[in-house]
């Protein structure tokens, strides 16, 4: 990505900070944006991706629960070339106004404002860190700069029927882009004046001009009653004063995109949304195309080989259909369909793996069945075991099952048959 001369600076404030509870197990030993998906990522990857991608390269992390394993991916896969100044660089939260820990979203950037103040950047980009989408926000500070806006909301269309789940953003009669109310959660949604069925929820991006969002933390941090957060009182702030604007998601434009993925966007905020976003790819025209070369996902996945499949017992071949497999897994006589497998899985032969996410370094013994679960990391799986199958029998081990079924196991679970 050239350096760009001539545009405003700009500095990514990556908010990282999330605890993620409805993700539990996944989030018991660390925080929601370093849980692994597709594979060889950390949902982290796809917000600074987005960002990289958009030609800006100088960007904070903001962490604070859990965040060792973290701290470790960022350190260690966004190294930035130093020679125009550039850094990706995680930030644990440092008490640097009182002893509080960070209160919310608004009051992070809060307690982090000596980042902006050091870096001195015109523009000010706020992403969060757990959503799963490709956006060039360098089109969404084109607007905000166009309009004057004191604060711009990226927003995705989502059914009207669905409101009640999101923040949602109602725009002004004599101007779509103003934002003319930000409610959360409605059940009584007004559709928009394009599309009736329809209604724009924030996607917890923010775009602002530095001072603005410098001077709209500091006040929200005396404001009594505030919660501190950036959707629920800085947006609606901003609203008061005619200042908000919402960017269409819809109006992205994505090199190497097609139809079928160019909205794509997913909150994989529960166990069942990171499932399926993760059966997302892995069909053969995937909703999210992880193969768009012009607007690459960045990671690093350690030192792994090639993935094998290779004959076992019985004259049994190792076989992997509608399939992600990551560098370094074996697949040794089994049969795996509709499944992400992380670096390191080792299957062994007999065994049929059907819908389901493998994390790194989980080995699965002899004449398994795995059906529609997801396994955390370390996970030994000993021969003749089923997981998946038998509800009641999950429960009885220890595995926690959704409502719809889904099987998890925790990281490092001790597993019998």
């Amino acid at each position: 990505m050239p350096y760009r001369r001539g545009g405003p600076k700009v500095l990514a404030i990556v908010l990282a900070g999330g605890e993620g509870k409805r993700l539990m197990p996944l989030t018991a030993d660390r925080a929601k944006p370093a849980v692994p998906f597709g594979g060889i990522y950390r949902l982290i990857d796809f917000a600074l991706s987005n960002v990289v991608n958009s030609g800006y390269l100088k960007s904070v992390v903001l962490t604070q629960y859990k965040s060792h394993s973290l701290d470790r991916h960022v350190t260690k896969t966004w190294r930035m070339s130093n020679m125009l100044g550039n850094y990706v660089t995680p930030v644990p939260a440092q008490q640097r106004i009182d002893k509080n820990w960070y209160l919310g979203s608004a009051n992070a950037i809060f307690q982090s404002l000596n980042l902006v103040h050091d870096e001195s950047p015109d523009i000010v980009v706020v992403v969060g860190a757990d959503h799963v989408y490709r956006m060039d926000f360098s089109q969404m500070v084109q607007q905000h700069i166009e309009t004057g806006a004191g604060v711009t909301v990226a927003a995705i269309r989502q059914p009207r029927s669905l409101a009640d789940q999101f923040g949602v953003i109602e725009v002004a009669a004599d101007d779509r882009r103003r934002i003319d109310a930000f409610r959360e959660k409605p059940k009584d949604a007004l559709g928009l004046p394009d599309s009736p069925d329809e209604v724009l929820a924030s996607m917890g991006n923010y775009v602002f001009d530095a001072s603005v969002l410098v001077d709209a933390v500091t006040r929200d941090d005396t404001r009594e009653g505030s919660k501190h957060d950036m959707g629920g009182d800085i947006v609606p702030a901003f609203v008061d004063e005619k200042s908000a604007y919402v960017y269409d998601f819809k109006d992205n434009e994505i090199p190497g995109s097609t139809e079928r993925d160019r909205a794509y966007w997913r909150d994989v905020g529960t166990l069942d949304s990171y499932w399926e976003a993760n059966m997302d790819l892995v069909s053969v025209h995937p909703v999210f195309n992880l193969y768009n070369y012009e607007w690459p996902i960045y990671t690093d996945y350690g030192p792994y080989p090639p993935a094998k499949l290779v004959h076992g017992s019985k004259g049994k071949f190792g076989e992997a259909h509608n399939s992600a497999v990551s560098p370094g897994v074996v697949i040794s006589g089994a049969t795996v369909t509709n499944s992400v497998l992380s670096p390191r899985v080792h299957v062994h032969s007999l065994t049929t793996i059907d819908d389901s996410v493998l994390m790194d370094g989980v080995e699965v013994g002899r004449s398994v069945v795995i059906r529609r679960a997801i396994i955390d990391k370390n996970v030994y799986v000993p021969e003749g075991t089923t997981i998946g199958v038998d509800r009641e029998h999950d429960l009885a081990r220890g595995f926690q099952v959704t409502e719809s079924g889904l099987t998890v196991v925790a990281k490092g679970q001790e597993v019998t048959p």
